[in-house]
């Protein structure tokens, strides 16, 4: 599981997450755009039989039992009605959020469900909503939903396991790239009977297998029987989830209203949510705006990801002063992942990672932090960054028994020493120090200065394109280009639209980048997308990078089938070191809260959830502030 919410983490590209409506694992400034390869099946064990449950949890037992009536993070009777209104920067040209073409209109995840809903105060368990209950062996070899009878789509139709096994089977014949590499250890599906479908797997201690089906949108069959499903689409689609659509302005807006007579309103997952009768997305293509439209009420929410913004343009804003809206530091204990300038290895010139680590020393993030950001960030050390699943110190006990293991196949300075990032005063006047490194590490890799002052080597100069797909990023990137001129190194920045960007990400058709690689707290099976070998040339994978690593393949699966959370936790940080001391990024930023603003019309439960903001779907329209914010604009009417 990648990160909170469903799909956020492993999901390719931007609009594909931004489509199914879940929240991002990180909130450093600029965030960056960002399928599991087959394993060799375990010897099976005879089928034993296994006891339905309520909830099943990626370790350990679940947190909710028989009987609950909902979720402690929400208020069971928030009033329902009223509307907000959220807004994003980019566009959209189709309601197929499951393909690999297309841009897809934000938040389609409001009209669909799924077999299982997680929590969002336990690292990675599921209970049940289209599916009453779940049933799997110890060994985990398959899993079993029993669905709900009463489950139904937004036209009336009952929803059956031949819903389910179409879908699966759809969306691993003519679905994005990214589910027949994350389903591919499901070795068969069948529909044993209308309400109830079983999963059976070519592997055995997968344990997060069932979990990863269990968040598996369900889609219509009877919808989809006659159109053409890998293709884009502006129809509305049927659901069966809490909203439908109302209307689409394409590109621009889609307006989503509740289904009053939903019939999973009162399931223990879904009390006290979703509780606006209208939710309204607007997209932006310019960030600026985008803010100022915020300022001026077009919307009521923003997640704030620009330092500069955060601390200085709010606060001369007539509204803000007022009281209209209000600003908030929310701390949380989600891993952030890693952004970073990403490295294109499968360019030639970024095949050897001692180039890579060279180029490290030319980002004074120290400097930039300073000068761009108020000194609102952190430097990013880890993949995992922010959770117990990050390296720290040297390896010890069982990570360090698994890593003694590949002595000789991996880079020997992660048993001696902690990895760590150049590091500058931030004055600007020391990054020569660190230049200086760069310099030797690139004369040793057999670079040398020639004709211009460029870096040579057999003919080739070290020259690069660093595409971005926002001009945010640029006031970052054009103190780094010019620290790497001062290295004879030629890099240029290209500034290119969300459908370009997207193409070239999902083609690999880039030198570097600036890429995201959301973590949750039970990372697993979307790993092998973001690292593994065999995603490296599967168009439209995570592996962006290009890694070919058979020790980041083989610790891959041992995240995978950890028997228990030490192993977990062991395996990841293996993993993260071997990452690092490979040279893969150059390790950007992070925050370690939430940066929110909001107009004061709204309300929320009094304790929120340990691993989610729950905007919008926990909090609810509250018509007294509602009535004093909207005198407030009748006065400046």
């Amino acid at each position: 599981m990648a990160s909170q919410g469903l799909f956020t983490g492993f999901l390719t590209g931007l609009a594909f997450v931004v489509a199914l409506g879940f929240p991002p694992g990180a909130n450093a400034e600029e965030t960056a755009p960002a399928a599991p390869a087959a394993i060799a099946a375990e010897p099976t064990l005879p089928e034993t039989p296994a006891t339905p449950a309520i909830g099943a949890a990626m370790h350990g037992t679940p947190k909710y039992t028989a009987g609950f009536t909902h979720f402690d993070y929400v208020n069971p009777d928030a009033p329902k009605g009223g509307k907000m209104q959220l807004a994003s920067h980019g566009t959209f040209d189709t309601l197929n959020g499951f393909i690999i073409k297309g841009s897809p209109a934000p938040q389609l995840g409001n009209i669909y469900q799924t077999l299982m809903s997680r929590s969002n105060d336990e690292a990675f368990t599921q209970y049940g909503n289209i599916a009453e209950t779940i049933e799997m062996p110890e060994d985990r070899s398959w899993v079993a939903f029993n669905l709900r009878k009463e489950a139904r789509w937004s036209d009336g139709k009952p929803l059956t396991s031949a819903d389910v096994v179409w879908t699966f089977n759809t969306l691993m014949k003519e679905g994005h790239p990214f589910y027949r590499a994350y389903y591919a250890s499901v070795k068969e599906v069948t529909a044993d009977d209308p309400y109830r479908v079983k999963f059976t797997f070519g592997v055995t201690g997968n344990r997060e297998l069932p979990l990863i089906l269990g968040e598996m949108t369900v889609l219509p069959k009877h919808y989809w029987e006659g159109r053409k499903f890998d293709a884009t689409t502006l129809d509305f689609p049927v659901g069966s989830g809490p909203y439908k659509i109302k209307s689409i302005d394409p590109g621009r807006r889609i307006t989503y209203e509740r289904v009053k007579d939903w019939w999973a309103k009162d399931l223990p997952v879904n009390k006290g949510m979703y509780n606006f009768d209208t939710l309204v997305y607007d997209l932006y293509l310019d960030e600026t705006v985008l803010l100022q439209a915020f300022f001026s009420g077009e919307y009521d929410f923003r997640s704030e990801n620009m330092a500069k913004a955060w601390a200085t343009d709010y606060t001369d804003q007539d509204p803000v002063k007022k009281g209209f809206i209000k600003k908030e530091e929310i701390d949380h204990d989600l891993p952030v992942g890693m952004q970073g300038f990403v490295f294109n290895t499968r360019r030639a010139i970024f095949a050897d990672p001692a180039v890579r680590e060279a180029l490290n020393y030319a980002l004074d993030f120290e400097w930039s932090n300073k000068q761009m950001a108020f000194g609102a960030y952190k430097r990013t050390n880890s993949y995992f960054e922010n959770s117990e699943l990050g390296a720290s110190g040297l390896p010890k006990g069982q990570e360090a028994e698994i890593l003694e293991g590949y002595r000789g196949k991996v880079p020997h300075e992660l048993f001696f020493k902690e990895y760590e990032n150049p590091v500058t005063s931030g004055s600007g006047n020391d990054i020569r120090d660190n230049l200086g490194k760069a310099r030797k590490l690139l004369e040793e890799a057999g670079w040398t200065i020639g004709a211009g002052r460029v870096l040579v080597k057999h003919g080739q100069t070290l020259k690069f394109e660093i595409l971005l797909h926002s001009d945010t990023f640029e006031r970052w990137v054009a103190p780094f280009v010019a620290n790497l001129k001062k290295l004879g190194v030629l890099a240029t920045m290209r500034t290119v639209d969300t459908s370009q960007y997207q193409n070239r990400m999902d083609s690999f058709d880039f030198d570097m980048t600036i890429g995201s690689f959301p973590q949750s707290l039970s990372p697993g099976n979307e790993q092998l997308d973001f690292w593994g070998s065999e995603k490296a040339d599967i168009k439209g994978s995570r592996n962006i990078i290009g890694i070919k690593n058979p020790v980041v393949d083989d610790l891959i699966k041992r995240i995978i089938f950890a028997k228990d959370r030490e192993g977990l936790i062991a395996a990841t940080r293996s993993l993260d070191r071997v990452l690092l001391w490979n040279h893969y990024v150059i390790p950007q930023w992070h925050i370690d809260y939430y940066r929110i603003a909001y107009w004061d019309k709204f309300g929320r439960p009094p304790v929120g959830a340990k691993y989610d903001l729950g905007i919008p779907e926990t909090w609810w329209y509250d018509p007294a502030k509602a009535e004093v914010v909207d005198k407030r604009a009748e006065k400046k009417q």
